[in-house]
Parts: C-alpha cells; sequence; structure tokens
C-alpha cells in the first residue's frame, strides 16, 4: 500500500499490473479493497489504480464539508501524482458520481467511463426505498449491524442465500475497517448534493453505463437516465443482481466491462 498527499490529504493507494492505465473509484462506504477481485481480474491488461477516498478506509478523514467535487478533484491529482495523464475510470455507486464529476471537470484525463450501479443525482434520480438505506445511517452502528444491513441492501436475497458467509465477510470489513461516523456524514452530505443530470450531454469520452436489475439501493432505472442522457453511451443490466452487481454477476460484468474497454484501445 503506497500513501500520496493531494489536495491537503494524504491518501492510501495501491497500483498494479501493467498496460493501459484504469482508474477504480469505490462507493459511499466502501474502500479500495471492493475492488479486489476486479482489480485483479483487469491487471493483466491494464495498470489498475485503486485508492481509499478521503474519509474512507486508511486514508486520512478530514473533519470539514466534502462534496463529489472535491473528490473528484482529488482523483485527477492522485492520478497526476502517479503519472496517468489520462486514464480509463470506473466508478461503482457513489464512485459512480465521482466519475461523472472527473469527466465533466477534467475531461482530458477520462479515456473512457464505466458507470456501475449509480445516479445522475438531483431531482429526477429515482430513490431508493426508504429500508434499504438503513445500511447507511450516519450514527454509530456496530460492525454486527452494519455489516448485515449493508449485505441484505446490496445482494439479492438469492445470492445470500446460496453464500450466506457474505454477511460474515461484510461484517469482518467492519471490524477491519471501521467507519468513521464523521467523515461518514460529511461523504453522505456530498452525495446529497450531487446533480449532474443538466450536464450529462457534456460527457463526450465513450461511455458503459452498467448495473443490476434487481438494486435496491439505486434502482437500475437511474443508470437508464444517465444512459439516455450521455452521448453515445451503452447500458447492461445484470440480472439477477443487486448493487452489488460485480460480484453477483462476477464473470458476466467481467466480460461486458473488458469487452467495452478492448474497444476503446485504438
Amino acid at each position: 500500500m503506497e500513501r500520496a498527499r493531494v489536495n491537503g490529504v494524504e491518501l492510501a493507494y495501491e497500483l498494479r499490473g501493467a498496460g493501459a492505465p484504469l482508474v477504480m473509484i469505490h462507493g459511499a462506504q466502501g474502500d479500495q479493497t471492493t475492488f479486489t477481485a476486479l482489480a485483479t481480474a483487469f491487471a493483466a491488461n491494464f495498470q489498475v489504480l485503486t485508492f481509499d477516498q478521503r474519509g474512507s478506509g486508511l486514508s486520512e478523514k478530514p473533519d470539514v464539508p466534502y462534496s463529489i467535487a472535491m473528490i473528484a478533484d482529488d482523483t485527477a491529482a492522485l492520478m497526476d501524482r502517479v503519472g496517468f495523464s489520462a486514464a480509463h475510470v470506473l466508478g461503482v455507486s457513489m464512485g459512480g458520481t465521482i466519475a461523472q464529476e472527473l469527466a465533466l471537470r477534467h475531461p482530458h484525463k477520462v479515456r473512457s467511463l464505466v458507470l456501475g450501479c449509480t445516479m445522475p443525482g438531483g431531482p429526477k434520480s429515482i430513490r431508493a426505498a426508504r429500508n434499504a438505506l438503513s445500511a447507511y445511517s450516519t450514527n454509530s452502528m456496530s460492525a454486527e449491524e452494519r455489516g448485515t444491513a449493508l449485505a441484505e441492501a446490496a445482494f439479492t436475497k438469492g445470492y445470500i442465500e446460496r453464500h450466506p458467509e457474505i454477511i460474515t465477510a461484510m461484517i469482518e470489513a467492519r471490524r477491519e475497517r471501521p467507519i468513521d461516523s464523521t467523515a461518514f456524514g460529511h461523504r453522505m452530505k456530498a452525495i446529497a448534493g450531487h446533480d449532474a443530470y443538466d450536464r450529462l450531454p457534456q460527457i463526450s469520452c465513450p461511455t458503459l453505463v452498467i448495473t443490476g436489475k434487481d438494486d435496491a439501493l439505486i434502482p437500475w432505472e437511474n443508470s437508464r437516465i444517465i444512459a439516455e442522457r450521455i452521448p453515445g453511451a451503452k447500458l447492461v443490466v445484470l440480472e439477477p443482481a443487486g448493487h452489488s452487481f460485480w460480484v453477483e454477476q462476477d464473470k458476466q460484468s467481467v466480460e461486458a466491462i473488458a469487452r467495452f474497454l478492448s474497444s476503446q484501445s485504438g
């Protein structure tokens, strides 16, 4: 694990593989371990950058207001630090909103865009059912409470029934890397302030929008809206799959993303 100070905050990051640069941006209460399997799958053909955003994982957690634009600027600065003048960019959930802002604020740095299980923000977004959001409470929660709630929100019931160990794994993840309630509150406010709907047509790079049909946290219709707003964007909806589509439908996800990225290799 490497560390770099950018925009006044120290970020933990990792580089792996070789080839064209590929940046992976995690979600609200995730960290770069979100992409352990996905980054490994792409490291054979890409140099993959994963990192813990401000307020997450092993990175610093300053007690100041955050915004999606701020974290997009952090991402651009970290790319500069590791020598990525431009890269393919993949963002999931909150990471997808950051990826949108990165493409809008730093278009020269984004060769292509993969937006997973994310939303355009603002009043045009399709909201989750209230019961699905309990895992995103900014109140203090035990590792067992938060890990269980997140697993039940992020995966379909069928997947959990076939893989009950996923709940144990998510509880252990919260024990190893606890959520900082203050920083998480800043992150949730940043998401609430995100609204790229009117600006999405300004994104000019090739874009793949991908999601799970059964996503309870960010309904799949948000991906349809994004794909309709970004010129030439492709939409892939996987089923059955919940919010963590790249885990539930791992082979299909890798194939769809790899096919898209290979079409941009020129």
